[in-house]
């Protein structure tokens, strides 16, 4: 969702749009997992929006061209991938500069989320919670 697309109020020059990009699927179950995982992100903040590599929409080129068209110049993203493989290595950074090549806008592609210390807290509270449930 861009929100300032939906209002008369421009980006600032510094301000940035966070993309929290999934890899996709075609099962669409797979798709509505992230969309509820990652709504609460996107109703908190403004400028938020879920957006996949590949397989499903919306993707990660077009919430980027929908917010540069918006005024964006800096995008943030944010993999919800546990771990960097060949895509955050390889493939997302190639699609990013091809498109910044093309849009004139700045990124920050930061580490899987999965390597945020938060995530092994959240771990080890559902795996605590299921071990007291059984």
């Amino acid at each position: 969702m861009l929100s300032t697309a939906d209002s008369s109020q421009q980006p600032t020059e510094d301000q940035s749009f966070t993309i929290l990009l999934a890899h996709g699927s075609s099962n669409q179950d797979w798709c509505t997992t992230f969309e509820k995982m990652t709504a609460p992100a996107c109703t908190s903040h403004r400028d938020v929006s879920v957006a996949y590599m590949e397989l499903s929409t919306p993707s990660m080129e077009e919430i980027i061209r929908k917010a540069v068209v918006t005024g964006f110049k800096n995008i943030t993203i944010v993999p919800l991938f546990l771990a960097a493989g060949k895509h955050l290595k390889l493939d997302i950074p190639q699609k990013l500069d091809k498109l910044k090549d093309e849009l004139n806008f700045n990124y920050k592609l930061l580490p899987a989320i999965g390597e945020h210390p938060m995530m092994s807290f959240a771990i080890k509270e559902i795996v605590s919670e299921i071990i007291t449930e059984t």
